[in-house]
């Protein structure tokens, strides 16, 4: 099994219809890992509280933003977000120069999380990303087994007026501020010469190993990384493809067009096989502060056989019980050294429920084609009443507080069409 993973989006205007920023992002990842989408409320903590992440324990801050999450089931942090700013993060693993292995520390799956919970723009995410990285490194495996499948983290980080691109290697980073247009990343080095910001010795360490000659003109992803490796030509392809499928759109690129790149199998980007689309998400943000984000996430394997899924933040929302993993507490295999001698059963109420349709889906041509029409339906449906509130906001917060858990139940009663 070679691990690729991952395809990133984002669309600013003038790309997209309607001043929206649009992100995307589809998280491959090992085809028998369960994604669990969960909320977690704003919180207020104690001086010298700690927090622990996957592997290793880290100083918490005084208050952290809501924010709602996609993430596998056994580990900490997320592979995509977003929060109560409506600040938008994705990471993709990347490799180059630099090996990647090394000591348990943070995952880049967790400092998506760690950004998202203390960043309330994009720019201040790069910011956090950057200094936790500095101070307590990234590294430990990155799949609930054994193989030590380990990498370097890139992230896509939007909100109401920008993006960015930020590219680690170890320490040393790079990133690129996004004002307008669209940008994708997958698994490979993107940025180039436009460096808008970096680590004060990124530049000297790369001369220091002869990677770069300190004369001609520095570029980050020929520096750090390894243009021909066979990762990164699989991610290649995608990258390509991806990018012709928003040049396609490009000044009219709206929710359903992300969603519609999620499900394209032709390109890769809807992975499948060892390693496939376990998860999705799509967000909409107005650049309007008055306007809500609406954040649409899948809960379950292959965007083409499931349902997007809106999401709101407002006050007093209800836990994510449908799409929330079983809990083992300390007795986890992932929090026990040696770690990863078994694995628990981690799928959710509607990762079981999905697995019977999908089962229906592939075996039954009629029946199933009906439930993926009706899959198809529901969701035009649902994005249509979203639109309501993304034109002029959220009236009855109170109406929402269970939207997602609502929309799963109108996904679960297209399941049971005949």
């Amino acid at each position: 099994m070679r691990p690729s993973s991952c395809d990133t989006f984002v669309a600013l205007p003038p790309s997209t219809e309607g001043h929206r920023i649009i992100f995307g992002k589809n998280s491959d990842r090992p085809c028998d890992e369960v994604q669990e989408v969960v909320y977690f409320p704003a919180t207020d903590y104690a001086a010298g509280e700690k927090v622990e992440c996957t592997y290793i324990e880290i100083e918490q801050v005084a208050h952290t933003y809501a924010v709602v999450l996609s993430r596998p089931a056994w580990l900490w942090g997320a592979e995509m977000g977003a929060n109560e700013h409506q600040v938008c993060i994705g990471n993709e693993a990347v490799w180059g120069r630099q090996s990647a292995d090394g000591e348990e520390a943070l995952l880049g799956m967790d400092l998506v999380r760690l950004g998202l919970e203390r960043a309330d723009t994009a720019e201040k995410a790069v910011t956090i990303i950057t200094e936790l990285l500095e101070k307590y490194g990234q590294g430990g495996s990155c799949m609930e087994d054994e193989s030590s499948f380990t990498y370097h983290n890139s992230f896509l980080i939007s909100d109401r007026k920008e993006a960015w691109l930020l590219e680690t290697s170890g320490k040393y980073w790079a990133a690129e501020r996004v004002e307008g247009g669209y940008r994708n990343i997958s698994n490979q080095y993107g940025i180039t010469t436009k460096i808008d910001k970096e680590h004060p010795e990124m530049r000297a360490y790369a001369q220091s190993k002869g990677w770069w000659d300190g004369k001609t003109e520095f570029n980050f992803a020929t520096v750090y990384s390894f243009m021909t490796t066979a990762r990164i030509e699989a991610s290649g392809s995608r990258y390509c493809e991806g990018k012709k499928l928003l040049e396609k759109s490009n000044g009219h690129i709206t929710a359903e067009t992300m969603m519609d790149i999620l499900r394209d199998k032709d390109s890769g980007i809807n992975m499948e096989g060892m390693f496939m689309t376990t998860g999705s998400m799509v967000s909409v943000i107005p650049t309007d502060p008055d306007l809500p984000g609406v954040h649409y996430f899948t809960a379950t394997p292959d965007p083409e056989r499931s349902v997007f899924k809106p999401f709101i933040f407002v006050k007093n929302l209800h836990p994510l019980k449908e799409t929330s993993s079983p809990s083992y507490g300390l007795d986890d295999p992932v929090k026990k050294k040696p770690r990863f001698q078994s694995k628990p059963d981690r799928k959710h109420e509607l990762f079981v429920k999905h697995e019977l349709v999908a089962a229906i889906i592939e075996s039954h041509k009629d029946r199933g084609r009906k439930i993926t029409e009706g899959m198809r339906q529901l969701e035009k449906e649902m994005i249509k009443e979203m639109e309501e509130h993304l034109l002029h906001g959220v009236e009855s917060p109170d109406f929402l507080v269970n939207l997602f858990a609502s929309s799963i139940q109108r996904e679960l009663s297209v399941y049971c069409q005949k």
